[in-house]
């Protein structure tokens, strides 16, 4: 559902999310996944981002935000499953003894699950999707993450290529993400050195 409008240039900036951000976050994500029966809604997106608060971030712009990008440390060749919430699956996984100290600190993990990325319709084609990539590029090697993932849905496994992902379609995924999904994965690029 793409449109030829022209927007004026707009100076947007990355940062991390606010509080005050998750309305129009939930606003994006309903527009771009619910047409596709994909959408999580604001409480599961929160969950995400409450994994890993330094690895998630949006694209700030005067009236409010342009995009997000969530990503959280998930063990490889594993995805979120779009229906369960992040304390619910560690929740489940923890046993019975340990539920009631359970924190929503993630477990230890080498990979960096890309879970969201969304750009606004009035802003793409400026090359936004890839400068949120960038700056999860350079968020992940200051962390010391080797690997990211992802489950390309909808037909963007071509764009997930370009950028240097591979396809690995032996790895089952959560029946939540319909039956095009593809799970992702890259090596974090060693970054600049001197």
């Amino acid at each position: 559902m793409s449109h030829d409008v022209h927007v004026p240039h707009v100076d947007v900036r990355i940062r991390p999310i606010a509080d005050d951000d998750w309305g129009g976050i939930a606003e994006l994500e309903a527009e771009v996944y619910g047409p596709l029966g994909l959408s999580e809604g604001r409480a599961v997106l929160e969950s995400r981002a409450r994994a890993s608060p330094s690895t998630c971030f949006v694209l700030d712009c005067a009236g409010g935000p342009a995009g997000y990008l969530l990503t959280l440390p998930y063990p490889a060749f594993q995805s979120p499953d779009l229906a369960q919430p992040e304390e619910e699956r560690d929740l489940a996984a923890a046993r019975p003894q340990e539920a009631a100290s359970l924190t929503t600190a993630p477990p230890p993990s080498g990979n960096l699950h890309l879970h969201d990325l969304v750009v606004a319709d009035g802003f793409r084609g400026r090359g936004l999707a890839r400068r949120l990539l960038r700056h999860l590029t350079t968020a992940a090697r200051a962390q010391t993450y080797e690997r990211i993932s992802l489950v390309a849905v909808a037909g963007s496994e071509t764009f997930w290529a370009a950028q240097g992902y591979r396809a690995h379609r032996e790895i089952p995924l959560p029946g939540s993400y319909g039956t095009d999904a593809v799970y992702m994965s890259a090596a974090v690029p060693e970054g600049r050195r001197g």
